[in-house]
């Protein structure tokens, strides 16, 4: 990626007195080229606790860090906490910390990618996706209005897939936007038959934008219709949640390799939520680093 020398006042790139990046509180030598997403702060300890050794801990708000090793693997794991807003903050970050050089503040000469992978949780949208199992987001169509601030480039694929979907689901005509972007292909072939593999739709919210309906009447009651009816490429929309799509379509801009796994705790088809919750999601940490080891 060859970008022009730019240097970036202290309003721009916001470094501590400490030498770190302001959110996560990181220096460039405290993260490893491999990095894990967690929204949970509470989870950094629980993939954390399979390494073999940890070399730094960092705590700035919900953005939780743990450096350490499995073998000769440098693996960082980062609590995001939830939505595309925060996921904007880290994948920026992470960015900078690799890519800038912080004593000139100017993109180094030679950029370098990063493989980001998030572990996160998810609900599912159809009857034959059980609860505790783990889907692959092969795509995130994003109904958040995140990468509309940046200019992503889509492929002919996520082109394709994402035309069926605004003709199939009509949410531009309610100003509803949706946005794409495809997983990195070099990840997703560590993550075999134990994951499903799909389409994965992230919301702007919990409630109203995941079609949850409480107190107050919400204005796209048909939306778990729309979605779970929607088939192109022979992949169908599997699950909602609330980063995949910000995270996929950062990466691309930056061209750092992303992928996003998720364990489905509740089944909205089905009405049903997980009863061993934490059992499911250790499952789906044991997985993932397996598989990028």
């Amino acid at each position: 990626m060859n970008l022009p020398q730019k240097s970036f006042g202290a309003s721009e790139l916001i470094l501590t007195d400490r030498g770190t990046i302001y959110h996560l509180n990181l220096k460039p030598e405290q993260l490893a080229d491999t990095v894990l997403l967690v929204g949970d702060p509470a989870r950094v300890a629980e993939v954390s606790k399979r390494f073999d050794k940890i070399e730094h801990k960092t705590q700035h708000r919900e953005f939780i860090t743990h450096t350490g090793f499995i073998g000769n693997k440098r693996i960082t794991v980062i609590s995001t906490g939830i939505g595309t807003d925060n996921i904007d903050i880290v994948m920026n970050e992470l960015d900078a910390l690799v890519n800038i050089d912080f004593k000139t503040r100017s993109i180094k000469p030679q950029t370098k990618s990063l493989n980001i992978i998030r572990l996160g949780t998810c609900g599912a949208l159809h009857e034959d996706t059980p609860v505790d199992s783990m889907i692959v987001s092969s795509y995130a169509i994003g109904i958040d209005n995140l990468m509309h601030y940046y200019r992503p480039e889509n492929n002919t694929d996520e082109q394709y897939i994402l035309h069926e979907f605004a003709l199939h689901t009509r949410l531009q005509n309610n100003h509803i936007i949706p946005y794409i972007a495809e997983a990195s292909i070099q990840l997703r072939k560590y993550f075999g038959n134990q994951f499903l593999h799909g389409i994965t739709v992230t919301t702007p919210g919990f409630y109203g934008p995941q079609a949850r309906a409480m107190r107050i009447p919400i204005s796209q009651p048909n939306m778990m219709d729309a979605l779970s009816s929607f088939n192109s490429r022979n992949m169908r929309v599997l699950n909602f949640e609330m980063e995949t799509s910000a995270l996929y379509g950062l990466g691309k801009v930056f061209q750092h390799h992303c992928l996003s796994v998720s364990t489905v705790i509740n089944n909205r088809a089905t009405k049903t939520f997980s009863c061993n919750m934490q059992h499911a999601v250790d499952n789906m940490i044991g997985y993932t680093l397996e598989a990028i080891l």
